[in-house]
């Protein structure tokens, strides 16, 4: 009898371990995924609107969300590469794909507001994602990460509202 519980739990602290890196796994892919998308979708639609927009402060918004996305995807990338099961997604997802396609069906004012809400929205999200993860994440590396990097994206929420309307370029 005393074999047998002694072999329970055994088998009990061998399977919780087991179990508690799953769920970080879990947890920790999800964030990896959606952040890794959400860059992608940043960094492609704001390149979409330096071609497309003929409004100087939408211009400028979209050259601060190349540079400061490629960023965060050039940081994220190595921290991600040490999480054993954790793979950072090389295309978009379909929802963000279809919403790259809609922009690049519009043009001038109307492509502007379109991107405005893409980028208002999205990183609304991205506030709610980085501060869930910051406070509850299960990999300390990208919780301090997320936490680091929350500033910078509260940042780009103000940035995003604060886009001015039908500010053209001089000359084209």
């Amino acid at each position: 009898m005393q074999k047998l519980v002694i072999a329970a739990i055994a088998a009990v602290a061998l399977v919780l371990p087991a179990q508690a890196q799953k769920s970080q796994s879990s947890a920790t892919s999800d964030f990896v995924q959606k952040v890794a998308i959400s860059d992608m979708f940043e960094i492609q639609s704001s390149r979409l609107a330096q071609q497309k927009s003929n409004n100087d402060g939408v211009k400028t918004f979209a050259q601060h969300m190349v540079t400061d996305h490629t960023k965060t995807t050039d940081e994220l990338k190595p921290i991600a590469q040490k999480i054993q099961g954790v793979q950072i997604p090389v295309q978009l997802d379909a929802t963000h794909q279809k919403m790259l396609d809609k922009l690049n069906g519009l043009s001038g004012a109307k492509f502007d507001v379109a991107y405005k809400a893409d980028q208002v929205q999205g990183h609304v999200q991205a506030v709610r994602l980085f501060a869930a993860y910051a406070k509850n994440g299960d990999n300390a590396d990208l919780k301090k990460w997320a936490h680091d990097t929350l500033p910078t994206l509260r940042e780009h929420l103000r940035m995003a509202r604060a886009v001015p309307r039908d500010q053209h370029v001089s000359s084209r």
